[in-house]
């Protein structure tokens, strides 16, 4: 009997706390102005103006920190730029918004195998494959191509050394 008051202060307070979060959009609801500006980002990747589709990304994601394409995308720039590392963040901040997303695991998979970590490819590769349900989705075939030709550029950066005799 004596908990009872206080169950019922720890259920109002969780109804009070509840509320806001309801009034919050939902994924699919990403503002226009964000997603016009991560589609003229697009098109300066497609131009190789890589500098100003950052910038046009960064803006889309200030717009609405909710547009999880954005991330992508800001992610496809960064490997562009043989920036691994930010790419595997950028996708990240997408698997944040949303776990399952196959757009994400596979630039981040790519990301991966070119900064050598293979087997935490193979797990994203393995991960697409259960949310792609046994059907041959897109980003399972691009990221599988991507382990299977191992790193491109980061082998191509390695100097050798000279032996010493």
């Amino acid at each position: 009997m004596r908990s009872l008051p206080s169950l019922f202060l720890i259920g109002l307070a969780g109804v009070a706390f509840a509320t806001p979060v309801a009034s919050q959009r939902p994924d699919d609801q990403i503002a226009p102005k964000s997603l016009e500006l991560q589609r003229q980002a697009k098109e300066l990747m497609g131009a190789g103006k890589l500098e100003q589709a950052e910038d046009a990304l960064e803006t889309a994601l200030a717009v609405d920190p909710r547009n999880r394409g954005a991330f992508v995308d800001m992610a496809r720039v960064a490997e562009k730029q043989h920036l691994f590392g930010k790419a595997i963040r950028m996708t990240s901040k997408a698997l944040l918004i949303e776990p399952n997303d196959p757009d994400a695991i596979a630039v981040q998979g790519e990301a991966m195998v070119e900064l050598g970590a293979v087997p935490r490819a193979q797990a994203n590769l393995q991960k697409l494959q259960q949310i792609c349900g046994g059907k041959a989705c897109p980003q399972s075939a691009e990221l599988s191509a991507a382990i299977t030709r191992g790193p491109t550029v980061a082998s191509a950066k390695t100097p050798e050394t000279p032996k010493k005799d």
